[in-house]
């Protein structure tokens, strides 16, 4: 019996901006990706897009449903604040959309912001060292992680804890919120997601390593450094793997694209 291959995919123009609706099916993608992973929290943390045209619009789950029920037409368009600008049976979440928030209005790539409150994240988001260089995969992120001191939970009664956030994330594509979670960041949702799953993916690597109670071995800051630079060069980051991604789901899950 022959398999039918599907069709190479072809590279997208970086200069243009999507529509509301590719950026709905990505995101609705996104978050049944995070489920299907096993980086949810219950019905809490959020992916969230910023929308095209003017002002400041951006699409986030509706507050209490699970992730693996997200679709495309049901996020929620809210404001900078959280605020919904549409009509919708579903609550929302202004309080924890501040980090959000936050990070969307003072990063300019930031078109799409991830955060969770995965286990392994959140083990190593409680170590002093951070995430270590221990792997391949981990020296990826070399350069490209910043840390965030744990401040309580993000609220709007800490207005000046929004400038720390984008301080502390810099033109960095990761950030560890100590005591707490992850947080990535991407020109879109493709590429965020990468970011999210790697920086997840090196956090239980850290973990398996060390709970292994083995001596750990890591390379030379140069090596370390020459590594970071080889995986530099692919200017499309997260393209090809969320073509792969979405395939799957368009198998396995037909209906986030409803």
């Amino acid at each position: 019996m022959t398999t039918m291959m599907p069709a190479p995919p072809v590279r997208p123009d970086p200069n243009r901006e999507q529509s509301e609706g590719e950026l709905r099916e990505d995101l609705a993608a996104a978050y049944r990706l995070i489920a299907h992973f096993g980086m949810t929290d219950l019905v809490f943390t959020h992916l969230s897009a910023r929308l095209p045209g003017r002002g400041h619009r951006f699409l986030v789950n509706p507050y209490g449903m699970l992730f693996e029920e997200i679709t495309a037409s049901s996020l929620v368009v809210v404001d900078a604040d959280g605020e919904p600008t549409q009509e919708s049976s579903w609550p929302v979440n202004p309080a924890g959309f501040v980090i959000h928030s936050a990070i969307h209005r003072g990063a300019a790539d930031a078109a799409c912001v991830m955060h969770t409150h995965t286990l392994a994240g959140m083990v190593v988001a409680a170590q002093e060292g951070g995430l270590l260089p221990l792997n391949q995969m981990s020296m990826e992120l070399h350069g490209k992680v910043g840390t965030h001191d744990y401040e309580g939970i993000a609220a709007d009664d800490n207005l000046t804890e929004r400038e720390r956030l984008v301080r502390d994330l810099g033109d960095r594509p990761c950030l560890i919120l100590r005591n707490h979670g992850l947080l990535t960041v991407g020109r879109s949702v493709a590429e965020a997601f990468y970011w999210m799953y790697y920086l997840e993916q090196c956090c239980r690597l850290q973990v398996a390593a060390q709970s292994s109670g083995a001596k750990l071995s890591m390379p030379p800051d140069h090596v370390i450094r020459r590594t970071a630079e080889q995986f530099s060069a692919d200017a499309t980051k997260g393209w090809l793997p969320w073509q792969a991604l979405r395939r799957k789901l368009d198998r396995e899950q037909p209906d986030y694209r409803t």
